[in-house]
C-alpha cells in the first residue's frame, strides 16, 4: 500500500489558482477583493451591499453525531459536499468557520477539512489567516481596559466593582488564567478585583461579529454589551463608557468575509469562529447570506454534534438572520458507531456488527432531533478503510428504519468523485420542497422554559436544576426586556448529557445549570451547564509539541 500523505502534505501540493480567478467565478470584480497575498482575500462591504436584491440559493447544513476520539470528519464532509455539488453542475460555495489557535496547539487540530476535501491555504488558515481573531481579541480587551480605566478615573457610571460581568480573552488554551486577581501592586494600578480570561471564540464580540449584518449593526450591538451593573443593579452598557466606536474601528476589516478555495479550486467563505460547546458555533451571517446571493447551493457547518451546533444554527442563527435551511446532512462514521457501542479505540479496526448496531442509537437521536425543526435529513457515512461492507450496511439499514437514507462517502480519499451520490441526494431533497423549517421554541417563551425545552427535547433529560440565584437572574433579565432572546447552551460536546463519558443516547438524566450570562449585544443568553469551561486547558501532550519548521522552512505537525 502506498504511503498515505498527511493533510498538510496534500494541502502543500495543491495547485491553487490566483484568488482573483476564484472571485471571478462568483462574479466578484477584482476591485471588490482585498487580497491577502495571492491565495486569500476579503470581499468588500460595497459589493456585499449591492447583492441584497438577488434571489437566494439553497442552504445546506452539515452537522454530526457527538464527537468521539475516533473522528467524524464534519468539516471534511462539508468541503467535500461543496466540491461534489460543483462536480455535478451546481454552483456551490462552502461556508465554514475560521480555526482557533487553541485547538490547533491543543488536541483537536485545525478546521480546514482533511485528505482531498480541504480548504487552502491550510497553514495560513490554521494560524493567523487574515487577522480576524486578533482583531476580535483586541476589540474585546480594549473594552476590558476601558472598564478598569473608567473606574480608576472616578467611576462616573457608578459601576459596582463586585458586579463587573466583562472578562478578558485570548486565543489560546491557558487554564492558569481562568480565575485571576487584577490591578495588584498599589494605587497606581487601579482597584484590585477578581476577573479572568475566556478563549477568544467564547467572546461576545466574536458572536456579535458573526451575527451582525453590516458595520452599523455591528456598532449598535457592541454598544449594547452589558459590561456590569451599578449598586442598584441597573445595567451599564459599553456605549455608556464610549467604547463602541473604537471597538468598531478595530473590527472594520474583520467584518468582511474571507474568500479562499478548495483543493478543487471551488470557492469557500471562511469567516468567524465561535465554538459550539461554549458559544453558538456557526460561521458569520454576512458570509452565509452573501454566499446565498452568489450560488445555487451554500454548504455550511455547525460545530460539534447536532445537539449543540445544529440546535444553535436553527434556534439562534436562522432565527436572527431569517434563514430557512433546505436540507441537513448528519455526518457519522462506522468507527464512531462502534465507540458509542462500547468498543475501545484500539479495537476499532475489528469488525463488530453488534457494537455498530448498539452505537447507532446516538445517530438515531440526532436524526430524530433535527427532524423536529422541519428540515429533511440525510446521513453521510464518512468512509474509513477499516470499515467492512457488513458494518456499512448495518448503518444504512438502521437509518432506513428512521425514514431517512445513509450514503457512503469517500471524499477524504477521492475528493468530489467520492461524494457524488450524496450531492445528488442533497439536490433531490432540496428541490423536493419538503423543508418546513421552524425553531424549537417561540420568542415569547420564558427563558427558563426555553432552557427546559432544549434539555428535554434535544438532550432527552428528565429535568434541569438551577440555584435560586440563577432563576432570579433570568427573571430579572425578563423584567429588563430580554425575555424574548434565544438561549445558547454551554455543554460538553461528547454526550447528550452533561457527563462527557456518557455515550450513546442517554435519557432521563439531569442537566445542572451552573451559571447564566446575558449577551445583550449578540442577542442571546448563555447557559453554562455541568463542568464546561469557557477557557479550555491543554492536554498532557499538546499538539504544539509536534509542530515545528523543518529544514526547508515548511511547517510540520499541523493537522
Amino acid at each position: 500500500m502506498a504511503d498515505v500523505k498527511s493533510d498538510i502534505e496534500i494541502a502543500r501540493a495543491a495547485k491553487k489558482k490566483p484568488i482573483v480567478e476564484i472571485g471571478a467565478k462568483l462574479g466578484i470584480p477584482s476591485e471588490h477583493l482585498i487580497p491577502y497575498g495571492h491565495d486569500k482575500a476579503k470581499i468588500d462591504a460595497a459589493f456585499i451591499a449591492a447583492q441584497q436584491d438577488r434571489k437566494n440559493g439553497r442552504l445546506i447544513l452539515v452537522t454530526a453525531i457527538n464527537p468521539t476520539p475516533a473522528g467524524e470528519g464534519k468539516t471534511t464532509t462539508t468541503v467535500g459536499l461543496g466540491d461534489g455539488l460543483n462536480r455535478i453542475g451546481r454552483q456551490a460555495i462552502t461556508c465554514i468557520r475560521e480555526a482557533s489557535l487553541g485547538p490547533c496547539f491543543g488536541v483537536k487540530g485545525g478546521a480546514t477539512g482533511g485528505g482531498y476535501a480541504q480548504v487552502v491555504p491550510m497553514e495560513d488558515m490554521n494560524l493567523h489567516f487574515t487577522g480576524d481573531f486578533h482583531a476580535i481579541t483586541s476589540a474585546h480587551n480594549l473594552l476590558s481596559a476601558l472598564i478598569d480605566n473608567h473606574i480608576y478615573w472616578g467611576n462616573e457610571q457608578n459601576i459596582d466593582v463586585r458586579r463587573i460581568a466583562w472578562r478578558r480573552v485570548m486565543d489560546m488554551n491557558d487554564r492558569a488564567l481562568r480565575h485571576i486577581v487584577g490591578s495588584l501592586g498599589g494605587v497606581a494600578n487601579g482597584y484590585p478585583r477578581e476577573t479572568g480570561f475566556d478563549i477568544t471564540v467564547a467572546s461576545e464580540v466574536m458572536a456579535i461579529l458573526c451575527l451582525s449584518v453590516d458595520l452599523k449593526d455591528l456598532e449598535k450591538r457592541l454598544g449594547n454589551i452589558i459590561i456590569g451593573y451599578r449598586r442598584d443593579k441597573s445595567p451599564v452598557f459599553a456605549r455608556d463608557i464610549k467604547a463602541d466606536g473604537a471597538m468598531t474601528v478595530l473590527l472594520k476589516d474583520a467584518m468582511q468575509p474571507n474568500l479562499v478555495q478548495t483543493l478543487e479550486n471551488n470557492p469557500a467563505f471562511v469567516h468567524g469562529g465561535p465554538f459550539a460547546n461554549i458559544a453558538h458555533g456557526c460561521n458569520s451571517v454576512v458570509a452565509t447570506t452573501t454566499a446565498l446571493k452568489l450560488a445555487d447551493y451554500v454548504v455550511t457547518e455547525a460545530g460539534f454534534g447536532a445537539d449543540l451546533g445544529a440546535e444553535k444554527f436553527f434556534d439562534i442563527k436562522c432565527r436572527k438572520a431569517g434563514l430557512k435551511p433546505d436540507v441537513a446532512v448528519i455526518v457519522a462514521t462506522v468507527r464512531a458507531m462502534k465507540m458509542n457501542g462500547g468498543v475501545k479505540k484500539d479495537d476499532l479496526g475489528r469488525e463488530n456488527i453488534e457494537a455498530v448496531n448498539k452505537g447507532c442509537a446516538n445517530l438515531g437521536r440526532h436524526v430524530q432531533n433535527v427532524k423536529k425543526f422541519g428540515v429533511p435529513v440525510v446521513v453521510a457515512i464518512n468512509h474509513f478503510t477499516s470499515d467492512t461492507d457488513a458494518e456499512i450496511q448495518a448503518v444504512k439499514d438502521y437509518v432506513a428504519t428512521l425514514g431517512a437514507e445513509a450514503v457512503l462517502c469517500k471524499h477524504w480519499a477521492e475528493g468530489s468523485a467520492g461524494i457524488e451520490e450524496l450531492a445528488h441526494k442533497v439536490v433531490e431533497l432540496a428541490e423536493s420542497g419538503h423543508a418546513q423549517f421552524s425553531p424549537l421554541y417561540p420568542d415569547d417563551m420564558p427563558l427558563f422554559e426555553k432552557i427546559d425545552t432544549i434539555a428535554r427535547e434535544i438532550y432527552h433529560a428528565s429535568e434541569i436544576t438551577a440555584d435560586k440565584s440563577v432563576r432570579d437572574q433570568l427573571h430579572a433579565w425578563e423584567a429588563q426586556g430580554y425575555g424574548h432572546l434565544p438561549v445558547c447552551m454551554a455543554k460538553t460536546q461528547y454526550s447528550f448529557s452533561t457527563d462527557p463519558n456518557l455515550r450513546g443516547a442517554p435519557s432521563g438524566h439531569v442537566v445542572p445549570v451552573r451559571e447564566v450570562r446575558l449577551s445583550a449585544g449578540a442577542g442571546f443568553v448563555v447557559v453554562i451547564t455541568g463542568e464546561i469551561m469557557t477557557m479550555p486547558g491543554l492536554p498532557r501532550s499538546p499538539s504544539s509539541e509536534r509542530i515545528r519548521l523543518n529544514e526547508q522552512g515548511h511547517i510540520e505537525g499541523l493537522f
